[in-house]
């Protein structure tokens, strides 16, 4: 039924439809006969197609070629013509087999003007809103395409980066605790799977993103624990109750492990969940490294976490960072 409606030739039908009713049954409410019926339907044919040929043949002139004075003088031109015609039509044939053929007034030139020019404006109104509605609904249509798909290339993206920086975890892990390799290379796949799994869904459940997010903290932890203090502390007032984009949270979270361990010691990520009334705060802080080397990063995931923000939370999030000598800090607000 909605696709129907989306079709150019059922509009115009219904506009056909609409202006009928409207100039028919007015000025043929006392129809005596069908003869006088199918006048009455050829009475709005001349009505309808004064009001197209203005539509395609003039009214381009001020929509097209912004010339307001020629489309008015031809307009004018068209209604005097459309008149004439019409008020000898309606003397000798449209007003002589119906009850209304007793009121001269009607047969008039400027009765028919006026007529035209009710009906000109009724037709040609109506056109120009649905059509003005159709453009409005295919732009926003391309937009949400065009946001569709923007995001599911970013989702994707996302799909090497998190595999680069894992696999630097398992590379580092396998150096100093080779015996732990086994079990972490299994969470990881762990991790994987559900990034894979969620990542082009629109939205997850909030405790899955959660628990992902815990998983792959422990598999940090055994990696760089010893010598970097971390911690997650959350509060959630209702964890069953919330939905949030996948990997929103994660990548702000991974971003500070891959920028905040690299001392050699006094290293920490401070990471707190809150949501509450359906606002989610995480903060996190983290460590900068004492030297002047910086970590090489493609920043990929990062970039396009924000852009994902942009698109999926445009004016329901709010992404601070403050960096200070020895500490970096996040700050993102969501309403969920």
């Amino acid at each position: 039924m909605k696709l129907l409606f989306n079709r150019k030739w059922v509009l115009e039908l219904g506009i056909v439809a609409f202006s009928a009713t409207l100039f028919i049954l007015n000025d043929w409410i006392l129809i005596a006969t069908w003869r006088s019926f199918f006048l009455g339907i050829g009475y709005y044919i001349v009505l309808y197609a004064h009001a197209q040929i203005n539509r395609f043949f003039i009214l381009p002139f001020i929509t097209k070629k912004q010339n307001p004075l020629l489309y008015f003088l031809l307009t004018i031109l068209l209604l005097l013509c459309f008149a004439l015609i019409l008020s000898q039509l309606a003397d000798l044939y449209f007003y002589k087999t119906c009850f209304l053929n007793n009121n001269p007034v009607k047969t008039t030139f400027h009765y028919q003007l006026g007529v035209l020019l009710g009906s000109y404006i009724c037709i040609t109104g109506t056109t120009m809103f649905v059509e003005y509605y159709q453009r409005q609904k295919d732009q926003a249509d391309k937009e949400i395409m065009s946001n569709k798909t923007t995001i599911d290339l970013l989702n994707k993206q996302l799909n090497p980066h998190f595999l680069f920086n894992t696999l630097n975890t398992i590379y580092g892990l396998s150096i100093e605790f080779p015996e732990r390799t086994p079990d972490t290379v299994l969470k990881v796949s762990e991790l994987l799977r559900y990034q894979v799994e969620n990542s082009n869904k629109d939205w997850v459940q909030l405790k899955n993103e959660i628990e992902f997010i815990e998983s792959y903290i422990a598999i940090e932890k055994e990696r760089i624990g010893y010598r970097c203090t971390i911690e997650f502390t959350k509060f959630i007032d209702d964890v069953d109750k919330y939905q949030i984009a996948p990997m929103i949270i994660f990548t702000f979270v991974e971003n500070a492990f891959k920028h905040g361990t690299d001392n050699i010691n006094g290293n920490f990520i401070l990471i707190e969940l809150k949501i509450e009334n359906g606002i989610l705060e995480l903060t996190i802080k983290n460590s900068l490294s004492k030297t002047k080397n910086k970590i090489v990063s493609t920043k990929v995931g990062l970039k396009n976490t924000k852009a994902r923000l942009q698109m999926i939370y445009p004016d329901r999030h709010h992404l601070s960072t403050i960096e200070k000598e020895n500490q970096f800090e996040t700050n993102l607000k969501i309403t969920l």
